[in-house]
């Protein structure tokens, strides 16, 4: 296996697949430079429950965006699926 191969996305923990994005934990307007591998399903839930300035306040952790309802619902629901899976990504309710 190549490192590519071996890599995990940073949110749900499972093996990333040819598609990878890179999430920056503190957001890029908000002066962030730290980049983490990602499946674009589980970036786009990341920007879908989060804001840019509640992602400045976490300061680049994850432990604080797994103990969000929506989120873990999600990656009880992702954490079967393999690596490329693809799905509409539900938003947050106003």
């Amino acid at each position: 296996m190549t490192a590519a191969e071996d890599a995990l996305c940073w949110l749900c923990e499972r093996p990333l697949g040819r598609r990878v994005q890179q999430h920056h934990v503190v957001p890029k307007s908000k002066k962030g430079r730290e980049t983490v591998p990602v499946h674009p399903i589980c970036h786009r839930t990341i920007h879908a429950h989060f804001t840019n300035a509640e992602l400045v306040r976490l300061n680049g952790k994850r432990a604080p965006l797994l103990e969000n309802e929506e989120v873990a619902k999600f990656l009880r629901w992702i954490a079967d699926k393999p690596p490329d899976f693809h799905a509409p990504t539900r938003r947050k309710r106003s």
